[in-house]
C-alpha cells in the first residue's frame, strides 16, 4: 500500500497535504482529511481537493472502493465559519461568497452520492454540521464508539439546512429532527440505532473492520456495484410503481452483462466468478 497527498484526480493531478491518499493492491483508495488544525473543516481547498478525488476515483478502473477517513480529534468540524466570516466584508454582506459555499459543499456530496465506487466513511472523533452531512452522504459508515455526531447550527443562530437533507435520507424523520433542533451530540452507538452509521466498534478495530467491509464489496464486480449504486438512489426518489418499473429495466440490463452472466454460470458450476467488470 502506498501513501501519498491526495490527488484531484486518481491518478496525476497536483498533490494537497490537506487530504491524503492510499491505495492498495486490492483496488481500495483511502482519503484521509489531514487539515488537524482547523479539525478538517470543509474549507474551499478541503472540498476542492476531496471533490476533485472523488471524481478522479470514480473514473479510475483501479479504484474499486473509496474509504474516507481523517486524521487528529475531529473527523470533520463542518465549514470554515472563520473563512466563511471574511467574506462578510464584502459589498454584497457575503451573499456571494456563502452562495458559493453550499454550492461547492452540496456538490462535493452530490458527488459522493453519484461516484459509481462505493464510499464508505471510518469515523473517528467527533462530525459535526456539514462534517456530519460528510457522513451521511457516504453510502456505507463504521464509527469507533469514542465518536460523536451533532448538526449544532441551533447553537450559533444558523439551522443546519443542508447538512439537513443528507441526515434526513439517512435517519428517521424524528431522529433527524431531534438532532437538528437541539444540537446535541450523538454517541456512535447511538448514531448506529438511528441509521446515520452502521456499526459503531471498538476504537482499536476500526480500521480493520473498515478495511475488512471495504475488501469484501472490493471483491464483487465493479460493474455490479455501479449498476446497483445509481439504481439505488434514483428509485428512492421515485413513487413505488415508477419505482418498480425503473427498477425492472435495470434489472433486465443487467442480465444482459457479461458479469451477471459468468456470476450466474459459476453458482450454478459451484465455482469461483472470474469478473471482467463489464
Amino acid at each position: 500500500m502506498s501513501t501519498e497527498p491526495a490527488t484531484a484526480t486518481a491518478s496525476d493531478a497536483p498533490a494537497t497535504g490537506i487530504l491524503l491518499r492510499e491505495v492498495s493492491d486490492d483496488g481500495i483508495l483511502r482519503l484521509t482529511l489531514n487539515d488537524v488544525a482547523r479539525r478538517n473543516a470543509l474549507s474551499e481547498a478541503m472540498m476542492t481537493a476531496l471533490g476533485d478525488a472523488i471524481a478522479g476515483a470514480g473514473c479510475d478502473p483501479s479504484v474499486r472502493v473509496i474509504v474516507l477517513a481523517a486524521n487528529g480529534p475531529a473527523f470533520c468540524a463542518g465549514h470554515d465559519l472563520k473563512e466563511m466570516t471574511a467574506g462578510r466584508s464584502a459589498p454584497d454582506g457575503g451573499r456571494a461568497c456563502f452562495a458559493r459555499v453550499m454550492a461547492q459543499c452540496s456538490g462535493v456530496m452530490q458527488g459522493i452520492v453519484t461516484c459509481p465506487k462505493p464510499v464508505i466513511a471510518e469515523v473517528t472523533g467527533v462530525a459535526t454540521a456539514a462534517g456530519c452531512q460528510l457522513v451521511a452522504s457516504c453510502d456505507l459508515a463504521l464509527a469507533a464508539e469514542s465518536a460523536r455526531f451533532s448538526t449544532p447550527g441551533v447553537h450559533i443562530g444558523l439551522f443546519c439546512s443542508t447538512p439537513m437533507v443528507a441526515l434526513s435520507r439517512s435517519t428517521g424523520t424524528k431522529h433527524a429532527m431531534e438532532m437538528l433542533l437541539t444540537g446535541d451530540m450523538t454517541p456512535a452507538p447511538r448514531a448506529a440505532e438511528i441509521g446515520l452509521v452502521n456499526y459503531a466498534v471498538p476504537d482499536a478495530e476500526l480500521r480493520e473492520a473498515t478495511m475488512a467491509m471495504a475488501r469484501k464489496i472490493a471483491s464483487k464486480s465493479s460493474m455490479t456495484l455501479a449498476t446497483g449504486k445509481r439504481a439505488f438512489y434514483a428509485q428512492r426518489e421515485m413513487p413505488l410503481a415508477e419505482a418498480y418499473d425503473y427498477a425492472s429495466r435495470v434489472m433486465v440490463d443487467n442480465m444482459l452483462a457479461h458479469d451477471a452472466e459468468e456470476g450466474i454460470g459459476a453458482f450454478i458450476e459451484k465455482r469461483a466468478p472470474r469478473w471482467q467488470d463489464r
